[in-house]
């Protein structure tokens, strides 16, 4: 029969050779093919085949923090909620229960503000529009966007209970917010007060710490004077005390001064005054107004007094505007009285021979500007920057409240909601924006005034530093003191202590302390999260001393907004003792209401019912304000982890302590979402809502910038899905460093799908390389070739490194360890070596089944591996082998015999320096088949060092022959012996080119017979 074949080069061969076979295509096509994959995921149920497949097993519950219902889904939005995914689908795959239930902030300002902007286009006036219609179309547009998102996310692949998602704005969500609210109230959690907070006067509405974001503007500074008129030190009488400021808005408010007890002061005379300032800030000021009339160039100046702060306790100052105050100098129309006229006064008047109009010296409130202001000492007053003297405005610095609340001094609320000053006020009434830069300006009206009446020294427009602005409007915020509801950080709570060493007090004391003797004591708000930080765990570990530094210095909480579209602050206050009605049956009633009929039930009509027969809706105001949208969200863990509508969330009966697993969001929300449910939480159950909590770094644009639609460097993950598919997002998202800050781009896009790709042709492999694998081929380990243990061995260390990410939320790790194996180990290396092993082997070969039986445990393993990565993907792989089948992800994390990766290490070793070998005799043949001296490495020779462990070398390198030299060198030539026609192997039994060897001669036989 052999003398009949054709061994010609020319013979073709190919139907003999055992090629991989599959139907899975090498080009993706995701951007057409995943919403069918999704469809049909929604079609079959698997969420609730995952739940049912999983029932009664481990908890793993991942409480999805809110976005906010409002625009389509951003980058951001994607990378969040992939890492959620991950999360959660790894959890499943390590057999878990680990349930998704996504939800959606839906109440605050930013959909007020979209629908007023709906009202301005149609000429409406919201406040003319009835409450109940305004919120209707409030919670309209906010579902509008709930749905938007959810089937942007839905398509992202993101798995969960999509059907039934928890809205803050449900009636049921706002009733429990409602009742965890009276929780606080019920307890003595919650104040009424009048103190400086962050205030929109663009919003008109006070704002948390966490709706302010920083950004860098340029300010007017001025230096004013504020003359003494009554001082301990007899040299200091007359002269004039210097304060600096970047705010001259807050001067027409300012009600003291503040000093330094320990700073040293010293008083300047030049031109015939003296002027007060911080002895190490003299030459900064004289910087500063050393073009100023009082010290033009050429004036000298002398010291007249120096002496600590503390010497100026006692000294009274005048504000610089009382002068134009003072009825007998100054008249509206610029006239002055004939007894004045007399004594040589002459009327104040500006350049157009008028009255100062921003002047109203007839108000009642002229008395304000003719008071004397006090020297206060301030610990805070440094010698930084300024004069070291400040001025103190007690409407709008927490300083300057709490130092003039201790001496006396009452805020006087000029400044409206709006920003301008009240009408009546003597000075400035009705002007404003105080946060306009013109208002502020140096040729601005307080500027002009200041410079009329003599008090101000230096002005100019060049201050640049950070400034608190609205992360909705972007507009400057300002401190503004205004009656509001708050939530107390250093009272004790209730019921709540800490266990602490006894006669100590430092929180380092405090619970797990090592010493034996310890106490309950009464513990604060402050204390309790300070304790639950420390019980929690952090990912990474640098947000545990980020979210400590907030709590440890935040001010107390700010609850109440003056807004429409909220959960109202549903309590009742005695119009004659300012108290708050406390009544349990009053509470149950407003609960039920709410959950009735959501929060359109809190209202003027409905008041006497609550209040019932006990008290009269008359003698008590219905406060009105509605709940900071953070308490909102806060309590999320109330209504979604604990009322039972979601019973896959619910613990064992009888658990206590955190029910959540794992919070998930953006580094920003340390002082958000983390913060707010920590402190509701703390507050009332005395614990932290979650075990532990995993936080994010911001995507930036592929130059590492922000991104930003005004640049125009945005990534839209909506587009990528179109052009790319979801599964490039993903693999984007679990590939990159999420702990830090992070970039995209089309480039990066661009590597990110050139590593799908090479995945994705690893799969089709296997796939190929499997079509008609049967279990009679299979070997155990045992019995196979070194080569193919080794594999495993590799394959138990990942799975072992894949587990350990799993556990860190280590996603960078998990995805570069995943790929670095398919491409290094097994595209590179394992498959090269064994294709001519499947190609040409008789498929009863023990080697040819070791390498499909390997390839079958590799494929079990890597679809499982890669399915919470590339979701539709897997899905694809895995229908493509088993079609009509269950999906990929109900399956389970592959279970591996524990010695593949703990009695591998020798092997590993062995193989680490063989692979080291290969590599120098690749780089040995690169040259010969660059100058085309041989065309493949099938073609070369190869002498290797004695030295060389042992191994089939020659499969290994895919070489002709391989020998040991004496040398430590490797040598690389061309081989002599002729090419095998079918396996184009050169061997010495090969008698031509084109010829067969002994081992295809012998496969070829048994195909010819079987045919």
């Amino acid at each position: 029969m052999t003398e009949q074949r054709d061994n010609s080069e020319k013979a073709d061969w190919r139907s003999t050779v055992f090629l991989p076979k599959t139907d899975f295509p090498m080009k993706a096509g995701l951007p057409q093919k995943e919403p069918g994959i999704l469809a049909r995921w929604q079609e079959q149920g698997i969420y609730r085949k995952t739940r049912e497949a999983r029932a009664g097993r481990e908890k793993f519950i991942l409480h999805d923090g809110p976005p906010y219902a409002n625009g389509d889904m951003h980058i951001g939005h994607a990378l969040n909620h992939i890492l959620k995914d991950m999360v959660v689908r790894t959890q499943t795959l390590l057999g878990k229960d680990a349930p998704y239930v996504p939800g959606w902030d839906c109440h605050g300002l930013p959909i007020e503000w979209k629908v007023e902007e709906q009202y301005r286009k149609k000429k409406r006036d919201k406040d003319q529009v009835p409450a109940e219609e305004f919120r209707a179309e409030c919670r309209a547009y906010a579902q509008e966007w709930v749905n938007v998102q959810r089937e942007q996310l839905k398509r992202l692949g993101v798995g969960g209970d999509w059907d039934n998602p928890y809205l803050t704005m449900d009636f049921q969500a706002e009733a429990t917010i409602v009742a965890e609210l009276m929780k606080f109230a019920t307890s003595g959690q919650l104040y009424r007060g009048a103190k400086p907070v962050m205030w929109s006067p663009v919003e008109k509405t006070a704002l948390a710490e966490a709706e302010v974001e920083y950004e860098d503007i340029v300010s007017t500074q001025i230096d004013v004077a504020f003359e003494i008129i009554e001082s301990p030190i007899p040299e200091l009488v007359g002269a004039y005390v210097v304060i600096w400021t970047t705010t001259p808005w807050t001067i027409p408010v300012n009600q003291a001064l503040a000093y330094g007890p320990e700073v040293e002061y010293v008083g300047v005379r030049t031109r015939g005054k003296v002027y007060l300032v911080a002895q190490e800030l003299l030459n900064e000021t004289l910087g500063r107004v050393g073009k100023s009339p009082w010290l033009s160039d050429g004036d000298g100046w002398t010291i007249t007094w120096a002496g600590n702060g503390s010497d100026l306790a006692g000294t009274m100052a005048r504000h610089p505007m009382a002068k134009l105050f003072e009825s007998s100098l100054l008249y509206r129309g610029g006239a002055v009285s004939p007894a004045d006229a007399a004594s040589g006064a002459t009327p104040y008047s500006n350049p157009e021979g008028e009255g100062l109009a921003s002047v109203h010296p007839e108000s009642p409130l002229a008395e304000f500007f003719l008071r004397p202001r006090p020297f206060l000492p301030g610990d805070f007053v440094t010698t930084e920057s300024g004069t070291g003297l400040v001025h103190m405005a007690p409407d709008h610095g927490e300083d300057d409240f709490l130092l003039c609340k201790e001496h006396g001094i009452n805020p006087v609320f000029a400044v409206e909601g709006d920003g301008k000053y009240r009408a009546d006020w003597a000075w400035l009434g009705g002007q404003g924006s105080v946060i306009n830069p013109k208002f502020n300006a140096p040729d601005g009206p307080i500027c002009s005034d200041l410079k009329q009446a003599g008090g101000l020294l230096a002005a100019s427009a060049d201050y640049q530093h950070s400034y608190p602005h609205s992360w909705r409007s972007k507009a400057k915020v300002i401190f503004r003191c205004t009656p509001q509801w708050f939530v107390p950080m250093d009272r004790p709570v209730p019921g709540r202590t800490l266990r602490q060493a006894q006669g100590e007090w430092g929180l380092e004391d405090t619970l797990n302390s090592a010493q034996a003797e310890l106490v309950e004591v009464p513990t604060t708000l402050r204390h309790l999260a300070l304790q639950a930080i420390a019980d929690t765990r952090w990912v990474p570990e640098k947000g545990e001393n980020r979210i400590r530094a907030m709590v440890e210095g935040r001010p107390d909480w700010v609850l109440s907004r003056q807004r429409a579209w909220g959960v109202p602050i549903t309590l009742f206050v005695d119009r004659k003792t300012g108290e708050y009605l406390v009544d349990p049956e009053i509470n149950v009633r407003i609960v039920s209401a709410i959950r009735e009929s959501g929060v359109d039930a809190w209202c003027d009509e409905r008041a006497q019912q609550y209040l019932g027969e006990a008290y009269d809706a008359q003698d008590y105001e219905r406060v009105t304000d509605i709940l900071d949208v953070w308490f909102d969200s806060g309590s999320t863990h109330a209504f979604v982890l604990e009322s039972g509508r979601w019973p896959d969330l619910l613990r064992p009966e009888g658990w206590t302590g955190p029910r959540a697993d794992l919070y998930l969001e953006g580094s920003d929300q340390h002082r958000g979402w983390f913060q707010s449910s920590l402190l509701e939480s703390c507050a009332t159950r005395g614990h932290a809502p979650y075990k532990a909590v995993l936080t994010h770094g911001f995507t930036m644009d592929a130059k590492g910038m922000k991104m930003s639609k005004s640049l125009g460097n945005t990534v839209s993950p909506l587009k990528v899905m179109e052009t790319n598919g979801a599964d490039i997002i993903r693999l984007w998202a679990l590939s990159v460093d999420y702990t830090e800050d992070h970039r995209i781009g089309d480039e990066i896009l661009k590597g990110v799908a050139d590593q799908y790709r090479k995945l994705r042709n690893t799969l089709r492999y296997l796939l190929g390389a499997l079509s008609d694998f049967d279990e009679v081929e299979r070997l155990p380990a045992e019995e196979m070739p070194e080569l193919e243990r080794y594999v495993l061995a590799l394959l138990g260390k990942l799975d072992a490194t894949l587990r350990q990410a799993v556990e860190h939320f280590d996603f960078n790790t998990y995805v570069r360890a995943l790929l670095d194996f398919c491409n290094e180990d097994l595209s590179a290396f394992f498959f090269d070596i064994r294709k001519d092993c499947l190609y040409c082997d008789s498929p009863a070969d023990p080697k040819r089944r070791a390498y499909r039986t390997v390839l079958d445990t590799l494929f079990h393993a890597l679809v499982r591996y890669g399915a919470p990565v590339i979701v539709f993907t897997a899905e694809e792989v895995w229908q493509s082998r088993y079609p009509g089948g269950d999906s990929v992800h109900l399956l389970e994390w592959p279970v591996l015999p524990a010695g593949w990766a703990n009695g591998g290490d020798a092997l590993i070793a062995k193989w680490a320096g063989l692979r080291a070998l290969r590599q120098q005799v690749t780089e040995g043949i690169e040259p010969l088949r660059r100058d085309k001296v041989i065309g493949s490495s099938l073609a070369a020779e190869v002498v290797v060092p004695a030295s060389a462990p042992e191994a089939d070398l020659a499969e290994l390198f895919i070489t002709a022959t391989v020998t040991r030299g004496q040398g430590e060198e490797v040598i690389v030539t061309p081989t002599s012996h002729h090419k095998c026609g079918r396996c184009w192997r050169h061997l010495p039994e090969v008698s031509e080119d084109g010829a067969l060897c002994a081992r295809c001669e012998d496969v070829v036989s048994a195909v010819e017979e079987r045919a």
